[in-house]
């Protein structure tokens, strides 16, 4: 029988195997040119951002729709200044960050998210594709974690390193930013979403310590997947760091789904990832986007069976890229993993 998106991650929560195996390429950005527009105007515009992903969505038959736009979203609406751009992603201005000392960052504001505009269009988004496609398919929220809200709006190096230098006053900055948070999770899960997935960037070894991460994140971001449970919505991580920190991460956060791009730190290989985590969570991934910049549509048929042959096998597995599809192809080898998805086979 064939089954909605949704029944087909229903099927993996339960340890059922779908009628076939569930796909989203990361796709989000490439689908501005199903409008043939720039990634600023698609960032800008709210409704062209959600017929662009919407079209995508129908032209590829992806099983899931994902807000991911930016990752200045939240940044942007706590005061600090971006640069657009024409085929790449914003970022903030790094000449004109919001916090300028140690100091600053007890006095990021605490706003509203629903007066802010980048953060209640994020909300506008997510109510237009749930009227649009939620019937069917699964519709995902993405929200970046607030260590890495922060470090945008002081700027890595300097947040680094006060890291070291002034712990308390960065936690009293993590603190009102996770505080906001909890409040835009209320409003983006009262859209009828099914998920908030959450960008915990610096949870991995690439970056720094578990045990950091846990002191100026994990305790924070706690509070904030709760609030996600609370407003019965399911939780989801995404984090392509090398060695992400999964023990660390499931044990603060339970996610349902963990979306990865290598190895996670406490295991020397996929298969041992499998092992480990694929019982706990469903695993998303773990193509390398950078890949395809020079890949063939043989190398990606290659590629793809490995994939499916390693993960496929345990039922808890979503067929992805490992981060966002680069931004300047186009949706032939997105379209070629989909066919390859809807062709494989689940075996006892």
């Amino acid at each position: 029988m064939t089954m909605t998106s949704r029944e087909r991650f229903a099927a993996l929560l339960e340890h059922r195997a779908p009628d076939r195996m569930p796909a989203y390429p990361l796709v989000n950005s490439v689908s501005r040119q199903a409008l043939g527009i720039s990634y600023e105007e698609w960032t800008k515009d709210v409704d062209k951002c959600a017929e662009a992903i919407i079209r995508t969505t129908d032209e590829l038959d992806l099983d899931c729709l994902c807000t991911l736009v930016d990752l200045s979203v939240e940044a942007a609406d706590f005061g600090q200044e971006l640069l657009y751009f024409e085929d790449k992603a914003a970022c903030p201005d790094p000449s004109r960050h919001l916090i300028t000392s140690e100091e600053g960052y007890a006095a990021i504001p605490r706003i509203d998210p629903a007066k802010g505009k980048r953060m209640s269009e994020h909300v506008q988004l997510c109510r237009k594709l749930v009227e649009a496609r939620g019937r069917d398919k699964p519709v995902v929220a993405f929200v970046f974690g607030p260590l890495g809200i922060v470090s945008m709006l002081r700027g890595q190096q300097d947040m680094f390193m006060e890291l070291y230098t002034a712990p308390d006053e960065v936690k009293k900055g993590v603190e009102i930013v996770a505080d906001v948070l909890v409040e835009w999770i209320d409003q983006l899960c009262a859209t009828g979403i099914d998920a908030v997935m959450f960008d915990t960037l610096y949870a991995s070894r690439s970056i720094m310590s578990a045990a950091m991460w846990d002191e100026f994140e994990g305790v924070y971001m706690s509070r904030i997947a709760d609030r996600v449970r609370a407003n019965g919505c399911a939780v989801m991580i995404h984090n392509c760091g090398q060695g992400a920190y999964f023990k660390e991460q499931y044990e603060r956060i339970r996610p349902v789904l963990f979306s990865f791009a290598h190895p996670p730190h406490d295991c020397a290989d996929m298969q041992e990832a499998v092992e480990k985590y694929a019982d706990k969570m469903i695993l998303m991934g773990t193509i390398d986007p950078g890949w395809f910049m020079t890949a063939t549509p043989e190398s990606v048929a290659a590629r793809v069976k490995e994939e499916l042959d390693l993960f496929g096998p345990s039922k808890r597995f979503v067929l992805s890229t490992g981060c966002e599809f680069p931004a300047c192809l186009d949706f032939s080898f997105p379209r070629q993993m989909m066919e390859m998805a809807k062709a494989y086979t689940y075996t006892d």
